[in-house]
Protein backbone atom coordinates (compact mmCIF):
# COMPACT_ATOMS: atom_id res chain seq x y z
CA UNK A 1 0.00 0.00 0.00
CA UNK A 2 1.20 3.69 -0.83
CA UNK A 3 2.32 5.56 1.64
CA UNK A 4 -0.24 8.33 2.39
CA UNK A 5 0.77 10.37 5.91
CA UNK A 6 4.07 10.95 7.27
CA UNK A 7 2.98 9.86 11.12
CA UNK A 8 5.48 7.36 12.48
CA UNK A 9 7.41 7.56 8.67
CA UNK A 10 11.10 7.66 8.55
CA UNK A 11 12.13 10.44 6.17
CA UNK A 12 15.81 11.21 4.84
CA UNK A 13 16.77 14.65 3.29
CA UNK A 14 19.72 14.95 1.69
CA UNK A 15 21.29 18.09 1.86
CA UNK A 16 18.75 18.41 4.79
CA UNK A 17 20.54 21.12 6.85
CA UNK A 18 19.06 24.23 5.59
CA UNK A 19 17.46 26.71 3.12
CA UNK A 20 14.67 24.69 1.37
CA UNK A 21 16.47 21.28 2.76
CA UNK A 22 16.25 22.02 6.26
CA UNK A 23 12.68 23.82 5.73
CA UNK A 24 11.54 20.02 4.42
CA UNK A 25 13.21 18.67 7.62
CA UNK A 26 11.32 20.60 9.64
CA UNK A 27 7.75 20.27 8.10
CA UNK A 28 8.34 16.23 7.60
CA UNK A 29 8.58 16.38 11.66
CA UNK A 30 5.84 18.51 12.09
CA UNK A 31 3.65 15.82 9.89
CA UNK A 32 4.76 12.96 12.39
CA UNK A 33 7.56 11.50 10.38
CA UNK A 34 10.98 10.99 11.97
CA UNK A 35 13.78 12.82 10.20
CA UNK A 36 17.54 11.58 8.71
CA UNK A 37 19.30 15.48 8.02
CA UNK A 38 22.19 14.66 5.45
CA UNK A 39 24.71 17.41 5.11
CA UNK A 40 28.03 17.78 3.29
CA UNK A 41 30.51 19.77 5.08
CA UNK A 42 31.46 20.57 8.90
CA UNK A 43 30.73 24.26 7.54
CA UNK A 44 26.98 22.95 7.48
CA UNK A 45 27.20 20.83 10.68
CA UNK A 46 25.45 23.95 13.08
CA UNK A 47 22.80 23.94 10.47
CA UNK A 48 22.86 20.62 10.76
CA UNK A 49 22.38 20.73 14.37
CA UNK A 50 19.95 23.60 14.44
CA UNK A 51 17.68 21.50 12.45
CA UNK A 52 17.99 18.63 14.53
CA UNK A 53 16.86 20.46 17.74
CA UNK A 54 13.46 21.38 15.53
CA UNK A 55 13.05 18.16 15.01
CA UNK A 56 13.20 16.84 18.25
CA UNK A 57 11.29 20.47 19.74
CA UNK A 58 8.53 18.74 17.42
CA UNK A 59 8.11 15.43 19.58
CA UNK A 60 10.34 13.28 16.64
CA UNK A 61 13.56 11.26 16.83
CA UNK A 62 16.13 12.57 14.22
CA UNK A 63 20.00 12.23 13.26
CA UNK A 64 22.63 14.41 11.33
CA UNK A 65 24.47 12.05 9.11
CA UNK A 66 27.10 13.52 6.70
CA UNK A 67 28.78 12.53 3.62
CA UNK A 68 29.96 13.60 0.23
CA UNK A 69 27.24 11.88 -2.16
CA UNK A 70 29.53 12.50 -5.47
CA UNK A 71 30.88 8.76 -3.96
CA UNK A 72 28.46 6.00 -4.66
CA UNK A 73 29.75 4.27 -1.72
CA UNK A 74 29.11 6.93 0.96
CA UNK A 75 25.62 6.86 -0.63
CA UNK A 76 25.39 3.37 0.12
CA UNK A 77 26.37 4.22 3.79
CA UNK A 78 24.12 7.03 3.97
CA UNK A 79 20.74 4.99 3.75
CA UNK A 80 22.46 2.09 5.69
CA UNK A 81 23.53 4.93 8.71
CA UNK A 82 19.79 5.66 8.47
CA UNK A 83 18.32 2.69 8.83
CA UNK A 84 20.53 1.52 11.73
CA UNK A 85 19.51 4.61 13.69
CA UNK A 86 16.12 5.50 12.61
CA UNK A 87 14.28 2.28 10.43
CA UNK A 88 14.16 1.47 7.10
CA UNK A 89 13.19 5.16 5.40
CA UNK A 90 10.01 5.87 4.18
CA UNK A 91 10.57 8.89 2.08
CA UNK A 92 14.00 9.97 0.21
CA UNK A 93 13.92 13.45 -0.83
CA UNK A 94 17.38 14.50 -2.50
CA UNK A 95 17.89 18.64 -2.67
CA UNK A 96 21.34 18.43 -3.10
CA UNK A 97 22.50 20.80 -6.25
CA UNK A 98 25.40 23.62 -7.09
CA UNK A 99 24.68 26.17 -9.26
CA UNK A 100 27.56 27.61 -11.44
CA UNK A 101 26.44 30.34 -13.94
CA UNK A 102 29.47 30.97 -16.75
CA UNK A 103 30.09 31.26 -20.36
CA UNK A 104 30.48 27.61 -22.50
CA UNK A 105 33.72 29.71 -23.20
CA UNK A 106 34.72 30.12 -20.22
CA UNK A 107 33.48 26.46 -18.27
CA UNK A 108 36.95 24.86 -17.34
CA UNK A 109 37.02 21.13 -17.35
CA UNK A 110 37.16 21.07 -13.48
CA UNK A 111 33.96 22.90 -13.23
CA UNK A 112 32.14 20.57 -15.68
CA UNK A 113 33.11 17.55 -13.98
CA UNK A 114 32.15 19.24 -10.45
CA UNK A 115 29.00 20.26 -11.91
CA UNK A 116 28.04 17.07 -13.59
CA UNK A 117 29.30 15.02 -9.88
CA UNK A 118 27.10 17.15 -7.86
CA UNK A 119 23.62 17.24 -9.64
CA UNK A 120 23.78 13.91 -11.74
CA UNK A 121 26.14 11.68 -10.63
CA UNK A 122 25.10 11.89 -6.80
CA UNK A 123 21.23 11.83 -7.59
CA UNK A 124 22.20 8.89 -9.71
CA UNK A 125 23.55 7.13 -7.00
CA UNK A 126 21.23 8.81 -4.40
CA UNK A 127 17.94 7.47 -6.39
CA UNK A 128 19.80 3.84 -7.03
CA UNK A 129 20.07 3.23 -3.22
CA UNK A 130 16.89 4.71 -2.51
CA UNK A 131 15.52 2.74 -4.95
CA UNK A 132 17.24 -0.47 -3.06
CA UNK A 133 16.24 0.53 0.68
CA UNK A 134 13.03 2.54 0.92
CA UNK A 135 10.18 0.34 2.15
CA UNK A 136 7.31 -0.65 -0.70
CA UNK A 137 5.30 1.85 -1.13
CA UNK A 138 8.08 4.89 -0.46
CA UNK A 139 8.92 7.90 -2.33
CA UNK A 140 11.66 9.37 -4.06
CA UNK A 141 11.60 12.68 -4.86
CA UNK A 142 14.78 14.66 -6.50
CA UNK A 143 14.94 18.99 -6.59
CA UNK A 144 15.72 19.54 -10.02
CA UNK A 145 15.42 23.12 -11.68
CA UNK A 146 13.04 25.19 -14.02
CA UNK A 147 15.61 25.99 -16.28
CA UNK A 148 15.37 22.69 -17.70
CA UNK A 149 12.24 24.29 -19.69
CA UNK A 150 13.96 27.86 -20.10
CA UNK A 151 16.13 28.27 -22.98
CA UNK A 152 18.84 30.84 -21.29
CA UNK A 153 22.69 31.78 -21.45
CA UNK A 154 25.29 30.55 -18.71
CA UNK A 155 23.38 27.72 -17.09
CA UNK A 156 24.89 25.43 -19.54
CA UNK A 157 26.58 23.33 -16.61
CA UNK A 158 23.52 23.71 -14.20
CA UNK A 159 20.59 22.98 -16.43
CA UNK A 160 22.84 20.34 -18.24
CA UNK A 161 23.88 18.63 -14.89
CA UNK A 162 20.04 18.32 -14.12
CA UNK A 163 18.36 17.60 -17.00
CA UNK A 164 19.82 13.52 -16.48
CA UNK A 165 17.37 13.50 -13.38
CA UNK A 166 14.50 13.54 -15.58
CA UNK A 167 15.23 10.38 -17.48
CA UNK A 168 16.71 8.66 -14.23
CA UNK A 169 13.38 9.56 -12.47
CA UNK A 170 11.59 7.91 -15.45
CA UNK A 171 13.27 5.35 -15.51
CA UNK A 172 12.97 4.86 -11.72
CA UNK A 173 9.42 5.12 -11.93
CA UNK A 174 8.79 1.83 -14.34
CA UNK A 175 11.65 -0.32 -12.33
CA UNK A 176 10.12 0.42 -8.69
CA UNK A 177 6.29 0.54 -9.74
CA UNK A 178 5.90 -2.91 -8.85
CA UNK A 179 6.92 -2.57 -5.31
CA UNK A 180 4.26 0.99 -5.32
CA UNK A 181 7.40 3.60 -5.16
CA UNK A 182 6.68 6.76 -6.42
CA UNK A 183 9.44 8.48 -8.11
CA UNK A 184 9.31 12.51 -8.93
CA UNK A 185 11.60 15.34 -9.77
CA UNK A 186 10.50 18.50 -8.43
CA UNK A 187 11.52 22.16 -10.30
CA UNK A 188 11.15 25.49 -8.75
CA UNK A 189 12.05 28.69 -10.17
CA UNK A 190 14.91 30.72 -9.31
CA UNK A 191 14.53 30.52 -5.67
CA UNK A 192 15.19 33.51 -2.82
CA UNK A 193 18.10 31.65 -1.15
CA UNK A 194 21.53 32.25 -0.68
CA UNK A 195 22.94 30.21 -3.49
CA UNK A 196 20.97 32.12 -6.33
CA UNK A 197 22.44 35.56 -5.64
CA UNK A 198 26.09 35.12 -6.15
CA UNK A 199 25.25 34.56 -9.46
CA UNK A 200 23.60 36.96 -10.79
CA UNK A 201 23.59 40.79 -11.17
CA UNK A 202 20.78 42.97 -9.83
CA UNK A 203 19.69 43.72 -12.68
CA UNK A 204 18.74 40.10 -13.82
CA UNK A 205 17.66 39.39 -10.49
CA UNK A 206 14.88 41.56 -11.23
CA UNK A 207 14.41 40.26 -14.49
CA UNK A 208 14.09 36.71 -13.14
CA UNK A 209 11.52 38.50 -10.62
CA UNK A 210 9.41 39.72 -13.26
CA UNK A 211 8.87 36.75 -14.88
CA UNK A 212 6.66 35.24 -11.82
CA UNK A 213 3.42 36.06 -9.90
CA UNK A 214 3.64 39.15 -7.73
CA UNK A 215 7.10 40.15 -9.03
CA UNK A 216 8.69 37.71 -6.41
CA UNK A 217 11.39 34.83 -6.65
CA UNK A 218 10.15 31.03 -5.56
CA UNK A 219 10.66 30.82 -1.95
CA UNK A 220 10.96 28.13 -0.15
CA UNK A 221 7.98 27.81 1.67
CA UNK A 222 5.87 27.66 -1.95
CA UNK A 223 8.62 24.28 -2.60
CA UNK A 224 8.46 22.24 1.07
CA UNK A 225 4.26 21.56 1.03
CA UNK A 226 5.21 20.27 -2.34
CA UNK A 227 7.62 18.23 -0.98
CA UNK A 228 5.20 16.70 1.66
CA UNK A 229 1.90 16.66 -0.66
CA UNK A 230 4.09 14.35 -3.25
CA UNK A 231 5.51 12.10 0.11
CA UNK A 232 1.67 11.52 1.00
CA UNK A 233 -1.56 11.88 -0.68
CA UNK A 234 0.57 13.01 -4.28
CA UNK A 235 1.55 9.18 -4.20
CA UNK A 236 -0.14 8.69 -7.87
CA UNK A 237 2.07 11.14 -9.71
CA UNK A 238 4.79 9.21 -10.35
CA UNK A 239 7.92 9.22 -13.38
CA UNK A 240 6.93 13.00 -13.58
CA UNK A 241 8.99 16.60 -13.51
CA UNK A 242 6.89 19.15 -11.42
CA UNK A 243 7.46 22.83 -12.50
CA UNK A 244 6.82 24.81 -9.37
CA UNK A 245 7.89 28.44 -10.07
CA UNK A 246 4.92 30.79 -10.27
CA UNK A 247 4.68 30.73 -13.92
CA UNK A 248 8.21 31.21 -14.28
CA UNK A 249 8.09 29.10 -17.11
CA UNK A 250 6.55 25.74 -18.09
CA UNK A 251 6.62 23.16 -21.45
Amino acid sequence: MPITTLENKVVLVAGGAKNLGGLISRQAAEAGADVVIHYNSASTKPAAEETLAAVESAGRRGVTLSGDLTVPAHVEKLFADAEAALGKVDVAVNTVGKVLRKPMAETTEEEYDSMFDINSKAAYFFMKEAGKSVADGGKIITIVTALLAAFTDGYSTYAGGKSPVEHFTRAAAKELADRGISVTALAPGPMDTPFFYPQETPERVEFHKSQAMGNQLTQIEDIAPIVRFLATEGWWITGQTIFANGGYTTR
